[in-house]
């Protein structure tokens, strides 16, 4: 090897970068990848911060685009909120129509259904008003009837109708005629309950009540009886009979009869008395003996109460109701009363005849008239 190979110079330390001193016994390589590997390190460097700021900037970018549209979003909501409140106000503004016209079409309705009535009224022509006339004037007439509790009534009106209907001649009638005929017939062969007799009638077994005797009654049992006991009921001590007059010569014989009929009235008086205190008689109903005369005196009001009830019954033609009250008053005749007297039993035949006479059946109605009426009115 020649000398003149140059010593190599001291490396001078360079500023920012890594002083790589270089051993004279390393071989080449080795320094060359130290170099490699620092370059290396700096490029890496150097890409993460370029790679840092653009993620700065496009997190900048992404939060200014994210206040824009925020700001966007507030001003579209805004406008939202001021288009609903302008859409409700024409809503309410609707519905003030919409409720003023409802009043009106109402109103529209109710003058066009007067107006057709107005003008079904002008347009109706005689024979209609024959026929409702007709109709009213049946109805009244059964009203009446079932007040009044006779046929006449319903009979008249038909009757009235046929004539009717027989001056107008129209053959569109002629049915209701026929039917009136029907009707006519079938009234009068219906049997009805003649509630006028009736109630008088009743009446007068209201009057009658206090005439029946009952069993274990004593004195006398009739008004003129008990009017008679009661005038001869005073006793000798107040009856203030003639005193007899002192005994003269010539009065002798007259004293002896006024004494002799003194005495006998006192005895009959006395026997009397005795006889009505003490009576002796059959009882076949044992409860009889404990009805007292307070409890007869009771009996006689409910017999009465029960015969106005069975009267305004009849008058009402509750005719079920008026059978029970009838065989109640009969079940109380023959437990209560004396069947044996003749009022009794002639008290008893005479609701035995009373529930007899009442009718059941239902009372008469023109119903083939009036349906030939309403097939008239309605054109058919």
């Amino acid at each position: 090897m020649s000398n003149d190979t140059p010593e190599p110079s001291p490396a001078v330390p360079t500023p920012g970068l890594p002083v790589v001193t270089t051993d004279p016994g390393s071989p080449a390589p080795a320094r060359r990848g130290g170099v490699w590997l620092g370059a290396l390190a700096l490029l890496l460097a150097v890409l993460t911060l370029m790679m840092a700021g653009l993620l700065w900037q496009k997190v900048d970018f992404t939060q200014k685009e994210l206040a824009r549209r925020t700001q966007v979003s507030e001003t579209q909501s805004s406008e939202t909120r001021t288009v609903a409140a302008q859409a409700e106000a024409q809503v309410k503004e609707l519905q003030a129509r919409l409720t003023v016209a409802e009043v009106r079409l109402s109103e529209v309705s109710l003058q066009r259904s007067q107006l057709e009535e107005l003008m079904l009224a002008l347009s109706r022509s005689r024979d209609d008003n024959l026929v409702q006339d007709l109709e009213s004037s049946l109805r009244l007439a059964q009203q009446q009837s079932q007040l009044t509790g006779s046929v006449q009534p319903l009979l008249a009106a038909l009757q009235s109708a046929d004539e009717r209907i027989a001056r107008a001649a129209q053959p569109r009638l002629n049915p209701v005629q026929r039917a009136i005929a029907r009707d006519v017939q079938r009234i009068r062969s219906t049997s009805v309950a003649d509630v006028p007799s009736l109630v008088q009638r009743l009446d007068e077994l209201v009057q009658r009540v206090d005439e029946w005797p009952v069993p274990n009654d004593v004195g006398p049992r009739s008004p003129a009886a008990r009017k008679a006991s009661g005038s001869g009921n005073a006793s000798p001590a107040t009856a203030s009979p003639a005193e007899p007059a002192a005994p003269t010569a010539g009065g002798w014989d007259r004293a002896v009869q006024t004494w002799s009929g003194f005495w006998s009235r006192v005895w009959e008086e006395t026997t009397r008395s005795g006889r009505e205190l003490v009576r002796v008689s059959r009882i076949d109903r044992p409860e009889a003996v404990l009805l007292a005369p307070e409890q007869a005196f009771f009996l006689r009001e409910n017999l009465k109460l029960r015969l106005l009830n069975a009267r305004l019954g009849l008058l009402a033609r509750q005719m079920d109701a008026v059978q029970d009250d009838l065989k109640t008053i009969d079940a109380a005749l023959a437990r209560h009363f004396d069947t044996t007297a003749p009022d009794v039993a002639a008290a008893q035949a005479a609701v035995t005849q009373l529930r007899a006479e009442l009718v059941l059946t239902e009372w008469p109605r023109p119903e083939e008239s009036l349906a030939a009426l309403a097939v008239a009115a309605g054109g058919r």
